[in-house]
């Protein structure tokens, strides 16, 4: 059974923090360690990592806690640089993965080294599977033995999504179907953008049967150069696996179930986001009321919203009883807000 969980920063930053975090995530039992060196970011103006430097703080924790250390490659200087110090597994970010020329760059230059390193796949950007499975199989004809796919979720436009990349489950379970031999993580961090959600995406990534996991591990979050937003401390992390595996010990779950109840969950906060900016609104509009001395109660605009609501829930064929009770909830919310 494949069972490992990659753990480290977003971005090494100083030596210190890098060899902070490593000796923290050794001190409770994490084998493997993760730290970017070369950032793909949008902006320029954004840290864009450390770089070559970095690779001398990994391979001092390579030689003093004995861990297994990796990093992102985006071109094959990076893979040549990072093989150099005896870099034990490489990753190619999703930027990288959606782009065909940058990894085939990438494939060509391990068959020119020869070098036995792990290589994990993110998922591209986009929900194409095509583009996913085609990285994987640029790198196999390159001779490449040892590979890892990571699910790090999706790029949406969505506005009312609570993850930064929601997992669309569907397409990584697609993944392993096809791939059954090629170990499957999880990246938490990137699919929810909110270290608050991390837990909620490990448990929902074990119970579908992932073999693992990739994460965001800090010994300061609230310091970190890059998405410190998304990372979280070796303590959190060491209370997060507590009881939760990974691998075939859930190959009897119903993944089809646990996709529904995923999705579920996801929806269900984006329900309760659009519950809070409503009431927002609502508070803003008892503001003006009480400036204009205008009633808080508006009888004709509530016979109007309760027959809007009834007259849509027809059409999307949902119970009237159930809507007129949501409505009356949210209106009864939004008047005690106003007093």
């Amino acid at each position: 059974m494949f069972n490992r969980i990659v753990a480290g920063p977003c971005s090494a930053e100083t030596e210190s923090q890098v060899f902070r975090t490593a000796e923290l995530l050794s001190a409770i039992g994490i084998t493997h360690y993760r730290a970017g060196l070369w950032k793909p970011r949008t902006s320029p103006d954004s840290f864009e990592g450390v770089g070559q430097c970095g690779l001398r703080w990994l391979e001092r924790v390579k030689a003093e806690l004995g861990l297994k250390v990796g990093t992102e490659v985006a071109n094959g200087e990076h893979l040549a640089q990072a093989i150099s110090i005896g870099i034990d597994f490489v990753w190619l970010g999703a930027r990288t993965v959606t782009n065909p020329f940058a990894v085939q760059e990438i494939a060509d230059a391990l068959r020119r080294t020869n070098a036995d390193v792990e290589v994990y796949v993110k998922n591209p950007l986009v929900a194409d599977i095509g583009l996913w499975l085609g990285a994987v199989e640029r790198l196999q004809k390159a001779g490449v033995a040892r590979l890892v796919a990571v699910h790090r979720g999706f790029h949406t436009s969505c506005t009312t999504s609570i993850y930064r990349n929601p997992p669309q489950w569907q397409v990584p379970i697609e993944f392993k179907r096809r791939r059954p031999n090629i170990p499957l993580l999880c990246d938490p961090s990137h699919i929810t953008g909110d270290s608050a959600l991390v837990e909620t995406i490990v448990r929902q990534a074990s119970r579908l049967g992932f073999d693992g996991l990739m994460v965001e591990v800090h010994c300061e979050p609230s310091l970190a150069l890059s998405d410190r937003k998304q990372q979280i401390t070796p303590e959190q992390l060491d209370n997060i696996l507590q009881g939760i595996r990974f691998g075939s010990a859930h190959s009897d779950s119903d993944e089809m179930l646990s996709v529904f109840r995923a999705r579920i969950d996801e929806i269900d906060r984006s329900l309760f986001d659009i519950v809070a900016q409503r009431m927002e609104l609502s508070d803003k509009i008892g503001e003006y009321k009480k400036a204009k001395d205008i009633s808080v109660l508006q009888l004709n605009r509530y016979r109007e919203l309760l027959s809007n609501s009834l007259a849509y829930a027809e059409r999307h064929n949902l119970n009237k009883d159930f809507v007129k009770q949501l409505v009356e909830l949210i209106h009864q919310e939004s008047i005690n807000r106003q007093l």
